[in-house]
């Protein structure tokens, strides 16, 4: 039975998820001021429940919106977990899109970003559909692969060492369909959308890390092994689920999700005496059972007795498995310096900094311009403020590893573009 959210409304303290939606154009991926988003629950797309106009970053305010009962995603339920919602996008010389089934849990927040493409005297309408979600709908079976893949086969190309990607290719369907097509999508972009869509965000913290390092790790064995170009196809991973994970193209992401993926998107999992991550596969332990894999629910049902990551990831894949660390980060200028950048800081890597914040504002114009001296004070604290508010991170002032990351990985989004341009 599908939660309805019409009836939930009606009564006295429905449960509320939060929302904010952020407006990019597809081309420059910069922010569209004043984009008009019409919000309607999925099932009765007639009726508007909510409009909202985006400011200066591409971005509306915070809202709520009614969710089900948080019960619903803590255990296997009949009763859809997440309401779905639809938004209806405009703004001004750009072709309108439509988003379709948009999930909003209880107490967490929905991030969805909206990329509108440039009109055309063709008027053409996008529309984007969001599939349900892995726990909840039905989706093929993983096909059981070998965790660690031989090196040694004659022509087999690998990567000489641990990378984390800029992008991967994600081909939208099975290995052998031609018609499915491929999309370049970031890498942290790709592994948030992918655990959003295959646990709930409203999880324990622990079951989320563990979740994602396993998802993180078995992609950059794909990346590691090129374990599909090395088969003569074109891209890095599929989106189904009987060969990979499962990625929605345009879906949703949730801010519990996002801050663990950017805490931890260097790492994967490893064993002694092999080079490679390992695909560490796993099923939901319900519908489907996978002995000496992990189950999404029983990771779930760990994290609530208070489990960490690799004690839940030890638990279902053996006292032998590590976390390591990428030995490089593509698409990244320099590295993290090894140190919060604070009040009071001062030196290269401050400089570097500040000249980063100042390009990033050729896309961002609403961020403050920066003093750039090498010194740390309230001025470049006010800039980080408002950078971590624009990219949903914590607002602190403070540059820790995911802010700076960040910062490097939109530095150099902002800078290419301007090389275009």
């Amino acid at each position: 039975m599908n939660y309805d959210p019409i009836k939930a409304m009606q009564t006295d303290h429905p449960d509320e998820g939060r929302l904010r939606i952020s407006v990019l154009s597809s081309i420059r991926n910069t922010p569209i001021e004043n984009a008009t988003i019409d919000i309607t629950y999925t099932g009765d797309p007639s009726s508007v429940i909510e409009e909202l106009k985006t400011d200066a970053n591409g971005q509306t305010p915070e809202i709520t919106l009614p969710a089900p009962p948080l019960e619903y995603s803590m255990e296997p339920s009949e009763y859809q977990p997440y309401a779905e919602y639809t938004f209806r996008i405009k703004a001004q010389g750009f072709e309108p899109l439509d988003i379709s089934g948009a999930e909003i849990l209880p107490e967490v927040t929905a991030l969805q970003t909206a990329r509108l493409q440039a009109q055309t005297p063709q008027n053409t309408f996008q529309n984007i559909v969001i599939p349900a979600h892995t726990l909840f709908g039905i989706y093929p079976e993983k096909i059981p692969e070998d965790e660690i893949k031989p090196m040694d086969e004659s022509g087999e190309i690998v990567l000489s060492r641990v990378v984390v990607p800029e992008f991967v290719v994600v081909h939208d369907g099975a290995p052998t369909d031609p018609t499915a097509e491929n999309f370049y999508v970031r890498y942290r972009d790709y592994i948030k959308n992918v655990a959003s869509s295959e646990i709930y965000a409203t999880w324990p913290i622990e079951t989320i890390r563990a979740n994602v390092l396993a998802i993180m790790s078995f992609t950059l064995n794909r990346v590691y092994t090129e374990w599909y170009r090395n088969k003569g196809y074109d891209f890095t991973i599929t989106s189904s689920t009987a060969f990979d994970h499962k990625w929605m193209n345009g879906r949703n992401i949730f801010d519990s999700i996002s801050l663990v993926v950017d805490e931890l998107f260097s790492n994967y999992l490893s064993r002694p005496g092999v080079r490679q991550p390992i695909l560490t596969q796993y099923c939901d332990g319900q519908r489907v059972t996978c002995p000496n894999w992990m189950t999404q629910w029983g990771s779930k049902y760990l994290g609530d007795q208070g489990y960490t990551a690799i004690e839940i990831l030890r638990n279902f894949y053996g006292d032998n498995m590590y976390i390591n660390t990428a030995e490089e980060i593509s698409g990244i200028p320099i590295s993290w310096p090894g140190y919060n950048l604070d009040i009071g800081a001062s030196g290269d890597k401050v400089e570097q900094l500040q000249e980063q914040l100042n390009a990033i504002r050729q896309g961002y114009p609403a961020l403050p311009a920066v003093t750039v001296d090498g010194i740390y004070g309230e001025g470049t604290q006010r800039a980080v403020r408002d950078f971590q508010r624009i990219f949903n991170l914590p607002v602190t002032g403070i540059v820790d590893y995911p802010t700076w990351y960040k910062i490097q990985e939109i530095y150099v989004g902002v800078t290419r573009i301007a090389e275009l341009v």
